[in-house]
């Protein structure tokens, strides 16, 4: 079976392309994509980050989602022309050469995460909310993540996660925890 992104690279005669230029995960990026193109299919197939899944083309379960000019969407609903001229990140930009985002050491702490399928998109909502709000309650972690569905965990282990990573986020500026 041929992806829709293979397709666009060597598209059928006829088939109209458009260049777009987007910064994923710190890099300007130039392609030419079909306007149907999604833009998880962009970032998985065409991009080769694959830490993006698509759980369900509906935008029901949150696998998919990517920070998009720093705020939380699902890319699999999204036209991958919408990014252009925007920023994207993945759950591969989050982490830097040396060492995990706080986000992602929380989940690594507090085991957050069991098949792992849901966790990219459940790390770069949580990022986004702490950006928002450094020292958020329960509650607000459950808001957050209320659109990011995980079918092996009770959760708590996840919000417990987060949690861990507003405290140390939190030390590491200096605030009281």
């Amino acid at each position: 079976m041929t992806s829709l992104y293979d397709e666009v690279q060597t598209p059928t005669e006829g088939v109209p392309t458009r260049r777009i230029t987007v910064v994923v995960n710190g890099e300007k990026r130039t392609v030419d994509v079909e306007p149907r193109l999604l833009l998880a299919h962009l970032l998985r197939q065409g991009l080769q980050l694959t830490g993006t899944h698509i759980g369900c083309d509906t935008t029901s379960c949150g696998a998919c989602t990517v920070l998009f000019d720093g705020r939380p969407v699902k890319s699999c609903t999204m036209l991958a022309v919408q990014a252009d001229g925007h920023e994207v990140e993945t759950v591969e930009g989050m982490a830097s050469a040396s060492e995990l985002h706080p986000v992602q050491e929380g989940f690594k702490q507090e085991h957050g995460l069991q098949c792992g399928y849901c966790t990219p998109g459940m790390m770069l909502t949580s990022k986004a909310l702490l950006e928002r709000n450094p020292n958020p309650t329960e509650d607000d972690v459950r808001w957050a993540l209320s659109g990011n569905l995980c079918r092996c965990t009770g959760y708590q282990n996840i919000v417990k996660s987060v949690l861990w990573a507003a405290e140390k986020m939190r030390a590491e500026q200096g605030e009281d925890a």
